[in-house]
């Protein structure tokens, strides 16, 4: 198991760095034509390169994603990337969007990142 947490940690940036990059894209079409509705909206979205980008990283993180989930259980292999997710997430979007968090929800991802160890504790 060990030689597939690099590659969860592969998975889970790629899937990290999408988000952010539809955050991007969304951001943008609303700075830039903030009446647009309905189909326009999806069109700006869809020819987005934010958007465009975050669909090709997405999709090379599903490929790899194929490969851990051929080798260990589903299960443990998602609480591990759920995990270091929630964690990435919320310092990327601390760093990025200066999105804070409260001391409780910090204890919250805290659980999470316990619970995982147990669950990865007794996949030995």
């Amino acid at each position: 198991m060990m030689r597939e947490i690099p590659m969860i940690v592969f998975v889970t940036l790629a899937t990290m760095a999408s988000q952010l990059l539809v955050k991007n894209g969304v951001n943008t079409i609303a700075a830039r034509a903030p009446d647009l509705k309905g189909m326009q909206w999806l069109m700006a979205a869809v020819l987005s390169p934010s958007i465009i980008a975050a669909v090709m990283i997405q999709g090379v993180g599903f490929l790899v994603w194929v490969v851990v989930v051929s080798r260990m259980k589903l299960g443990v292999a998602f609480a591990i990337s759920g995990a270091f997710f929630y964690l990435f997430i919320a310092l990327a979007s601390w760093l990025i969007y200066g999105e804070k968090l409260s001391v409780l929800q910090w204890g919250g991802l805290a659980m999470i990142s316990i619970g995982v160890v147990l669950m990865v504790a007794d996949s030995y």
